[in-house]
């Protein structure tokens, strides 16, 4: 018999591609960090040795879940500033506290808090946007997590950058640096148009074309940056994106609540990735994102969370609820966003997004066992005539039981393996105490 380093069987595998599919009492065989097989218990135990053999009958077998744009350092700010419109929100206290806080221990100490969160919610791969990206980088490397940390770049400067110079001249060197990372990969991330000046983004729309790597930034996320492009610049900010060649699907449009029938059909044409957050759009009134015509028109939609000072939870399980639920609200149809297919949006999408769809994303022969398993057999589930409808309208984080990054059991039983959530809590009380002296 073949040998496999795990036989690991569940009451359902779900593997998102082909969609909607469901199998029932199927066992997923893996070795050196891939998936090997996907086939039914019997026949892989009559198949395959191992030494490792786990059985869930009581849980579904989902990819861990993609949660396609956080700030991860920005745990150690959740609920510091709630119940105010964005632009108030960051002049008067978010930047003020970063401008004072940030620093790499900071971005170290937040990124593990967040890690912690987002593993125990399913949470395998993030895409992040903060400053100190190799702090971040290497956290996420120690956790054993897949990560695309951002190459931020503003205006103005902060701890790790004075200019948009030194803030690309050190990307740079990051990405170097992590190039051939088996866990970790780059973007650009340019925060938004109104703090990136055109220049340096039409620089970075060549340097990513001359890297093959996505730009991730905060596109039309509210009117009020629509209207005030408009009024300075005579242009609505994707026109002005459009005209430096930013629109490809190298960009990742980070919440696009404010989107016109023509826009959705241009960067449909042009191939750019949306990614919806519903909840932070909801708690600062930002807007909604069309999610229904952008999924009818072809665009790739991906889910993220936001940062937990705006949101205030990394919590892909709710994000599927409110996205699937929102959607249908805002499309005016009930069968608008299905369950299958917001499922889709929190895995495969954003790993096509981040261009990881070879990789991860999906169960699938040949990619990284990313996994993650949910136990469907608690009385907030049961009976469970569905699972997937299950997963997304009456499944809660606190039900995912453990997860695997490449093989590698970072959740054992609701135990983190490689993070000390103890130490984790106390540094962010620490940071706490500090903040709001």
């Amino acid at each position: 018999m073949p040998s496999v380093d795990t036989l690991l069987s569940a009451r359902w595998i779900i593997p998102v591609e082909p969609e909607a599919c469901i199998l029932e009492d199927h066992a997923l065989a893996i070795g050196e960090g891939r998936i090997l097989d996907i086939l039914p218990k019997a026949q892989a135990e009559a198949t395959f040795a191992t030494a490792n053999r786990t059985a869930l009958p009581n849980h579904a077998l989902i990819p861990g879940l993609i949660n396609t744009h956080t700030h991860a350092a920005m745990n150690l700010l959740r609920g510091l500033a709630d119940d105010l419109p964005l632009m108030e929100w960051l002049n008067q206290h978010i930047w003020p506290a970063e401008a004072r806080w940030i620093s790499a221990g900071f971005v170290n100490d937040g990124t593990q808090s967040a890690m912690a969160e987002m593993l125990r919610g399913g949470i395998t791969c993030f895409n992040d946007m903060y400053f100190f990206p190799e702090v971040a980088a290497a956290a996420a490397r120690a956790c054993g997590m897949r990560a695309c940390v951002g190459l931020i770049v503003v205006d103005f400067p902060s701890a790790w950058a004075k200019d948009a110079e030194e803030y690309l001249s050190k990307g740079l060197a990051l990405h170097d640096t992590l190039r051939l990372d088996p866990l970790i990969r780059v973007a650009f991330a340019p925060h938004a148009p109104y703090t990136v000046n055109p220049t340096s983004l039409e620089r970075i729309r060549v340097l990513a074309d001359e890297l093959n790597i996505p730009v991730h930034m905060h596109v039309h996320e509210t009117a009020a940056e629509v209207e005030y492009a408009s009024h300075q610049q005579g242009r609505r900010p994707l026109a002005a994106l459009d005209e430096i060649g930013l629109l490809s699907p190298t960009l990742l449009a980070v919440h696009m609540t404010q989107l016109t029938d023509e826009e959705i059909t241009r960067i449909a044409d042009a191939g750019v990735h949306v990614v919806h957050c519903p909840e932070s759009n909801l708690k600062l009134a930002s807007g909604f994102c069309p999610v229904a015509k952008l999924d009818a028109a072809g665009v790739n939609v991906a889910l993220g969370t936001d940062g937990a000072a705006s949101n205030n939870d990394l919590n892909l399980f709710g994000e599927m609820r409110t996205a699937a639920l929102l959607g249908k609200a805002v499309a005016g149809d009930a069968s608008a966003l299905p369950a299958h297919r917001v499922l889709r949006m929190a895995t495969l999408n954003g790993a096509r997004a981040l261009g990881l769809d070879q990789e991860t994303g999906s169960l699938a022969i040949g990619k990284w066992a990313d996994i993650t398993a949910v136990d469907l057999g608690t009385v907030e589930a049961e009976p469970v005539y569905n699972p997937i409808s299950q997963l997304v309208y009456a499944t809660g984080r606190h039900q995912v039981t453990d997860v695997w990054v490449a093989g590698r059991q970072l959740l054992k039983e609701r135990r983190l393996t490689t993070l000390d959530i103890d130490a984790i809590v106390r540094r962010a009380r620490a940071w706490r105490q500090q903040i709001s002296a």
